[in-house]
């Protein structure tokens, strides 16, 4: 008796899984169509609605959206969500006034013995350092290498400050933003579990032959 129990209740689960998965598609046959409407418990806020929810795969699609803060803002975490986008800010900021206080390279101080012009003036202007590389008799041969004109200004520290801002601000939103939606999701997920309360009350017909079983599912509330 206690395996037939066992057989039905087997059956009565796989049944359960399969007839919820055939309706979810007759009821949702689109990915993007609306959610099919299940009852929920009545002290179930609608911030715990939505947390319980959310979806690991929208996230990944708005973690897709190159804006800082927008994996906090899916997750519900908007004032997170804010400070990481006024950081992001920061960075590019870093960015444009690291760009901006670049100033136009200068060439190095001219010595006739060192260096060769060529196109003197015009916007074609090369720069080159004699190099010697052998000396016959009194005769010495150089090689000519490419100098360019010298940077001014602190410029190029801004810009790897604000690229270090940029990157370690979208690492941070994404990696603790998916952490925050999992946490939310098992918080509610769990609270409300913990009330379910699942019976099944077996039926018995031995004059007819036959074998039921009922499932009655509630909320202790």
């Amino acid at each position: 008796m206690k395996q037939l129990i066992q057989i039905l209740l087997c059956s009565l689960f796989f049944s359960v899984n399969v007839c919820a998965q055939d309706q979810n598609r007759i009821n949702n046959p689109e990915t993007l169509s609306e959610t099919p409407l299940y009852p929920v418990p009545a002290e179930m806020t609608f911030e715990e609605y939505k947390d319980m929810n959310r979806r690991m795969s929208q996230a990944f699609l708005w973690s897709s959206i190159p804006v800082p803060g927008v994996t906090h803002y899916y997750a519900g975490e908007n004032k997170k969500a804010r400070q990481l986008f006024y950081i992001g800010l920061g960075g590019l900021a870093c960015i444009i006034a690291g760009a901006v206080s670049m100033e136009e390279g200068t060439w190095p101080d001219y010595d006739e013995n060192i260096h060769v012009i060529h196109n003197e003036g015009q916007d074609d202007e090369k720069w080159y350092e004699r190099i010697p590389v052998r000396m016959e008799g009194d005769v010495i041969h150089y090689d000519l290498k490419e100098i360019h004109k010298e940077q001014n200004g602190d410029g190029g520290g801004l810009i790897a400050l604000g690229a270090v801002i940029i990157v370690a601000d979208f690492i941070y939103d994404r990696l603790w933003g998916f952490q925050k939606i999992e946490e939310k999701r098992d918080r509610v997920r769990f609270k409300y579990g913990q009330q379910l309360n699942l019976s099944f009350n077996p039926t018995f017909d031995l004059s007819a032959g036959k074998v039921g079983l009922g499932m009655n599912m509630s909320f202790q509330l």
